[in-house]
């Protein structure tokens, strides 16, 4: 599959803070936003901890609210994740994507 650089959302410099389950917060860098069919997806590179250190990213559902906020929901359903996680790992190691996405500062 190929990109088109314009469906491909890069954010240098975002960042999220993520409030997990038991109330952890995890600061993350976003690595971009992408589209798989009708939906947006969001890669979330975490800066700090275990995940980090293993190069761990967190995918998610992305939308905008009626105000045009971002926001992210996990992904619940099996199919869909893997979907996501397909086009995101083809983004990721495709060679004109690669170093655009990530910076070997954050490997």
């Amino acid at each position: 599959m190929s990109f088109d650089k314009d469906q491909i959302e890069e954010l240098e410099d975002e960042t999220v803070t993520l409030v997990l389950e038991d109330d952890t917060e995890v600061e993350c860098d976003v690595l971009a936003i992408f589209p798989v069919e009708e939906k947006s997806y969001v890669a979330l590179l975490p800066t700090d901890g275990p995940d980090a250190e293993e190069g761990n990213v967190y995918l998610y559902r992305y939308t905008e609210n009626e105000n045009g906020e971002p926001e992210i929901s996990d992904i619940e359903d099996e199919g869909e994740f893997n979907a996501a996680s397909e086009v995101f790992n083809e983004l990721l190691f495709s060679e004109d994507e690669y170093d655009e996405i990530i910076d070997e500062d954050e490997l």
